[in-house]
C-alpha cells in the first residue's frame, strides 16, 4: 500500500469511493473544479492510499490559518481495522503542526455511527458547546 499526495487526476476515482461508502454525502463542493481549488489552496495536506493502482483510502485536509479541518476521511470497508484511517489523520496533523496549527476539527454526520465510533476511539472529543450554522449563497439544495 502506498500513501501519496492527492492529485486532481484522482477525482474520478475519489468520487467512486465516496459514492460506494455508506455515510458519505456528495455535494456540489465535491465537483472537479472545487476539488482542484481545495488541493491547490492546501498544498501538501491532502492524501490518498493506494493498493496497487486502486484508491482505497483518502483524506482532505485544509486550514484557515488558525485551525485545521479534515474532510472525507474514508477507508474502503474491506481495508478497515488496518490503521489506515489513523495513518491518514496522523500525517495531516503532523503537516498542520509544521504550519503552526495545533487544533483540528472534523465534521461527522450524527447518523454515521461507524465514523463517530472511530473518532471517539482515537481520542477526538465530541463537542457539545458549539452550534454549527450553515449559509448557502446559491440556489442549489446540494451546495
Amino acid at each position: 500500500m502506498n500513501l501519496r499526495p492527492m492529485l486532481p487526476t484522482d477525482h474520478t476515482d475519489l468520487i467512486r469511493l465516496f459514492k460506494t461508502t455508506p455515510g458519505v454525502a456528495l455535494r456540489d463542493a465535491d465537483s472537479y473544479e472545487a476539488t482542484v481549488r481545495y488541493i491547490e489552496r492546501n498544498p501538501g495536506l491532502n492524501f490518498i492510499i493506494e493498493d496497487e493502482k486502486e484508491i482505497i483510502a483518502c483524506v482532505m485536509c485544509g486550514h484557515d490559518g488558525r485551525r485545521g479541518y479534515l474532510q472525507h476521511l474514508i477507508v474502503k470497508p474491506d481495508y478497515r481495522k488496518k490503521g489506515l484511517g489513523e495513518k491518514l489523520f496522523t500525517v495531516c496533523l503532523s503537516s498542520l503542526r509544521q504550519l503552526g496549527i495545533d487544533k483540528t476539527h472534523i465534521f461527522v454526520f450524527k447518523n454515521n455511527g461507524i465514523a463517530n465510533s472511530f473518532w471517539q476511539s482515537k481520542g477526538w472529543a465530541l463537542r457539545d458547546d458549539v452550534n454549527l450554522y450553515s449559509y448557502t449563497s446559491s440556489n442549489s439544495a446540494n451546495a
